[in-house]
């Protein structure tokens, strides 16, 4: 269990990384803030997530679960300003697009290496 968690970590902060080198107003500063972030992102999502899918549920199913990309997009920004200056998104759209742009690469790495993820 513990091992499944730290590699989530380790696969987030290294789609965080890539996030930032692909776009200029996704800035992380270095692979320490990018861990940082995805440990905070890990408590939002196991705290905040949620209770925001809920209150939004309605909106979710009509949009058939593309709303779950704007409840992404939100964690991201509270991160944002949990963290400080070593992590900025410059705008919402930025953090809707990196928000889908992290779902994927973390759904690659989490099938290139689903043998590891297993205890």
């Amino acid at each position: 269990m513990l091992k499944k968690w730290l590699l989530s970590l380790l696969f987030n902060a290294v789609a965080l990384v890539v996030v930032a080198q692909l776009f200029d107003s996704f800035i992380v500063e270095g692979f320490g803030t990018a861990l940082l972030a995805s440990l905070i992102l890990s408590i939002l999502n196991t705290i905040v997530r949620p209770i925001l899918v809920v209150l939004t549920l309605p909106i979710t199913i009509i949009s058939l679960g593309l709303f779950l990309f704007v409840i992404n997009a939100l964690t991201l920004m509270i991160t944002q300003s949990l963290i400080g200056t070593a992590f900025e998104i410059n705008g919402f759209g930025t953090a809707f697009v990196a928000a889908i742009i992290l779902s994927l690469i973390n759904l690659i790495l989490n099938r290139l290496f689903k043998d590891s993820l297993k205890d």
